[in-house]
């Protein structure tokens, strides 16, 4: 069976071909870099993290490119209001690039927790001012953009197919269009490639039309056929971003090459919160340092980072993920199960009689890794995938209890639990600690614990035993730090 994907640019599920026999182009969406990552980037990109785990596993080299916006994605998508990265820079008194690389860091932290594989490129939009100036020029010399005071904008009624991807109407938008913010556009629908930057703009620089800085749109287009030529394979992100940002990267691209732009979009669904969506803009998100320490009122405890990567695989990337303490928690038993059995069929198989492997587990291993395989080339059915690899884990139990299992039966046990629970899902380690871990992991696990309980006296107002927890760890070295995102720790 061929692995299908569905397509959102022609609303199907389609075989997957790429262009170049064997070689896989992936661009996916990065964050903006204004704040710390959230359960809803954990969904995004944990879930293109097991399309590019998946293609490798089906023997594809894959270039993995996803982008660090740090300049440009403006508050209103309508080209108008303050640069994200630049209000927050405000707020938390920082230059705006400083708080960029802050939080550059910090999610790349959150991203390995979660066992995300890094991509292969991880271009900034600030670094590619060129480039994104060049493609204004092109989009100017084919009169597909015009300038107007200092901005360049992108003449949407020039490019017919606007409105493939999201299946929007030209005409309809022009109809239901609200008052035209900027005077500057010649219809409310065409959007910036470059704007004009105010004096006390920061993040500006020169350009054949004056000081100023790249649409946020721009950005991609730019990224993308830099390091993935002027057609790429898969494009992904999410699915608040198919209109307008992914719209507007296929009319500049397709427009400036007259090429298609992206074979096949790829669009994940949204994390909610009570029904609704979890965003920074609606106040309603939980980072995942939050998750992770369980430093937020909606949790009643700190979450293994992988029970966080569970909860993203339990549901289809399609599909909306509605959060609750109560999934997550599911989640890391889930994942605890897990790992424990693989922790104990490596453990015997080292004490294991010697012994090729029982012909009927081959055959039983056989059967579930086709399984699961069917499940991923049906538009990546993780949470099949996952009850295959619950599957795996009783076939395992059930060995062990019998005790009879030679060491090559466990072995091939124990590969099959590495190829699908490692290397697709990501939520099977090569190494466990055998004796519990380090000193260093465990004063990391007791610290968290204690965290965990001041935490919890302090939601019960007993403040009396929050500061002796404080004053005996700090009387031991260990220095805690109140945040925002929760409660840190260092040594003195």
């Amino acid at each position: 069976m061929a692995l299908k994907l569905y397509n959102s640019l022609t609303r199907k599920k389609e075989d997957f071909k790429p262009l170049k026999k064997g070689r896989v182009g992936i661009y996916v969406c990065g964050p903006t870099v204004y704040g710390h990552a959230h359960l809803g980037h954990a969904k995004s990109y944990v879930s293109f993290d097991v399309l590019v785990r998946y293609l490798r596993y089906l023997g594809y080299s894959v270039t993995y490119v996803q982008n660090i916006t740090d300049v440009g994605h403006l508050t209103d998508d309508a080209d108008e209001g303050e640069d994200k990265v630049g209000e927050a820079a405000k707020k938390e008194k920082k230059h705006p690039m400083a708080l960029a690389e802050f939080y550059t860091r910090s999610y790349f932290e959150d991203m390995d927790k979660l066992s995300c594989i890094r991509p292969d490129i991880s271009p900034r939009a600030s670094g590619h001012i060129i480039e994104q100036i060049e493609l204004v020029r092109t989009l100017l010399e084919k009169d597909y953009a015009y300038e107007v005071n200092g901005s360049v904008y992108f003449d949407v009624s020039r490019f017919k197919d606007y409105g493939k991807l999201s299946g929007r109407n030209v005409k309809d938008m022009l109809a239901g269009a609200r008052v035209e913010v900027s005077p500057d556009k010649r219809e409310p629908i065409d959007f910036a490639l470059w704007k004009k930057a105010e004096p006390n703009h920061i993040m500006q620089w020169p350009s054949p039309w004056g000081m100023g800085f790249p649409g946020w749109h721009l950005e991609c287009s730019v990224m993308s056929m830099k390091y993935l030529g002027k057609t790429i394979d898969i494009h992904g992100g999410g699915l608040e971003n198919q209109f307008p940002h992914h719209e507007c990267e296929i009319a500049q691209s397709e427009a400036a090459n007259g090429v298609q732009f992206v074979r096949y979009w790829l669009h994940n669904n949204m994390v909610t919160v009570d029904g609704q969506k979890m965003g920074k803009s609606l106040d309603n998100f939980i980072t995942l340092k939050q998750a992770f320490s369980g430093a937020h009122e909606k949790l009643t405890k700190s979450y293994n980072p992988l029970a966080v990567r569970q909860l993203v695989l339990n549901s289809h990337y399609r599909s909306p993920l509605d959060f609750s303490d109560a999934a997550l928690f599911a989640a890391q038993s889930g994942c605890e199960k897990i790992t424990e059995t693989v922790k104990a069929v490596r453990k015997r198989m080292d004490r294991a009689a010697k012994g090729e492997i029982n012909s009927k587990v081959a055959e039983e291993l056989k059967q579930l890794r086709e399984k699961f395989e069917a499940a991923m080339n049906d538009d990546l059915n993780t949470s099949i995938a996952l009850s295959v690899v619950f599957e795996l884990v009783r076939l395992a139990n059930n060995l062990l209890e019998e005790g009879a299992a030679t060491a090559g039966t466990l072995n091939a046990v124990d590969v099959l639990f590495g190829r699908l629970g490692g290397d697709c899902l990501g939520i099977v380690k090569d190494k466990y600690p055998v004796t519990g871990g380090s000193d260093d992991e465990i004063i990391d696990k007791l610290v968290n614990i204690l965290i965990e309980q001041r935490n919890e006296a302090r939601k019960n107002k007993n403040f009396k035993l929050a500061d002796t927890t404080r004053a005996d760890l700090d009387e031991i070295g260990i220095v805690l730090e109140d945040k925002p995102d929760g409660t840190q720790w260092r040594r003195k």
